[in-house]
């Protein structure tokens, strides 16, 4: 799926028409409307259901008003080869979520690492001299890990995944394009047993727990401890088992409706040149999630 962002010419936004062909996430279409009529931008956003990826990026181009785009899975990787920049963190993780046309040239970005990071650090989490955990070792890991490897000055990263072939790419590539010391090890219980005392921060980036098995989590609560941050990157529902277990231990948390936040914050503003209106974007995303 491709959620297209295009300027609407002499069209005021009061009759920009708003488009869902299968998308599922309604709710980062309306903020980016709302966003756009707060800061009285000209633009619409549309989504459209892609099958192939390289036709929907050379008709992309093709539109004159065409601003920007949201990639979504399946397409996060597969766009990669038709567009003519790839920004630095982006192309370390092999993934873009974001298009931006500039110009005539259509340059791709990965705000989820953007927005992992801006939200741990508007949690006032420390990051630097830290050893941090990551669950899971797929797309959304590979972008946290390479935002802590770029920018976050972290002692050491700990993997822990159940597909032994990608969390030990993810290893590889981590270790030789950030230099940071990295280890990774079987998400399972003796695992977490071991690591867990001498952490500081615990990142969930597996579906575990996302609704409708909500009962779910990866973490048994008995190894949670107060000296322990817990963010979970799953947003629906907004209080997973992992985050009550985790505040139950006495744990800072994050909710994974920050990180969404803040990497729909940065699309906004890749495409725009602005500062996303904040107040809207998070009041229409937390209205949508329970």
């Amino acid at each position: 799926l491709l959620a297209a962002i295009a300027r609407t010419g002499a069209k005021p936004y009061a009759e920009q028409v708003q488009a869902h062909l299968n998308h599922p996430n309604n709710a980062v279409a309306e903020s980016a409307l709302f966003a756009f009529q707060k800061l009285g931008l000209n633009f619409v956003y549309l989504a459209f259901q892609v099958e192939a990826i390289g036709d929907a990026v050379k008709g992309l181009r093709a539109l004159g008003n065409f601003r920007g785009a949201s990639v979504t899975i399946p397409h996060k990787v597969a766009a990669v080869p038709f567009l003519d920049v790839v920004e630095p963190t982006a192309r370390h993780i092999g993934a873009i979520n974001t298009i931006v046309a500039t110009g005539g040239a259509l340059t791709g970005y990965n705000t989820d690492a953007t927005g992992a990071l801006r939200a741990l650090r508007e949690g006032a989490v420390a990051l630097k001299g830290r050893h941090v955990i990551l669950l899971g070792s797929g797309g959304a890991a590979r972008a946290i890990a390479f935002a802590l490897g770029a920018e976050a000055g972290i002692d050491r990263l700990t993997i822990l995944g159940i597909d032994v072939r990608e969390r030990i790419a993810l290893a590889r590539d981590l270790q030789s394009n950030t230099g940071m010391t990295v280890q990774e090890l079987p998400l399972d219980e003796g695992a977490l047993r071991t690591m867990l005392p001498d952490t500081h921060v615990l990142i969930h980036c597996t579906p575990t727990g996302m609704w409708p098995n909500v009962h779910e989590t990866s973490v048994p609560a008995t190894l949670l401890h107060p000296g322990l941050t817990v963010m979970d990157i799953v947003y629906n529902p907004r209080d997973t088992k992992l985050l009550k277990d985790a505040k139950a231990a006495g744990c800072p948390t994050i909710p994974g409706l920050e990180m969404f936040f803040h990497q729909a914050a940065a699309q906004f503003e890749l495409w725009t040149n602005q500062a996303a209106p904040a107040d809207v974007m998070r009041s229409v995303l937390e209205s949508r999630f329970s």
